[in-house]
């Protein structure tokens, strides 16, 4: 009986990087986009207030585009379906966006701001000057 010897590939670092990153979602899958466009956002620090701006085109604010606010967070969701008919044959598109992002400290969420002109969305968001929270010293406590 013979023995068959086992093969002693050589594995390289890249396969084993790859194999590291088979949990993660693709980059395609994590970029946000709308149908085939990527959604451009934009963030704005002005005095007295933040403003956050998408280009969302083709739209409907009232029905499609929903704004909430939760600790902090503010959230962009959109979506969009177009069908299109020519010569007895129709095509679907759709696809969805969603965006989150952090309020600057001392922003009012009750008063934050939205609308939509031709394809962008503005989202303005109130913020108070922040006063600086003064440095508290903490006690080390040695185990004995």
């Amino acid at each position: 009986m013979s023995k068959v010897p086992a093969q002693n590939r050589p594995r390289s670092f890249f396969p084993e990087l790859s194999e590291f990153f088979e949990g993660f979602p693709s980059w395609a899958s994590m970029r946000p986009a709308f149908g085939s466009h990527i959604i451009r956002v934009e963030d704005e620090t002005k005095e007295g207030g933040y403003e956050v701006r998408a280009e969302i085109p083709g739209v409907d604010p009232d029905k499609d585009i929903d704004i909430t606010v939760s600790d902090g967070v503010l959230t962009i969701k959109a979506e969009r379906s177009e069908k299109k008919e020519s010569n007895g044959r129709s095509e679907f598109s759709y696809g969805s966006f969603i965006r989150s992002v952090t309020l600057p400290a001392g922003a009012d969420e009750d008063a934050i701001k939205a609308s939509y002109d031709k394809g962008i969305l503005t989202v303005s968001v109130p913020v108070a000057e922040a006063v600086p929270a003064a440095a508290k010293r903490v006690a080390v406590e040695s185990a004995k």
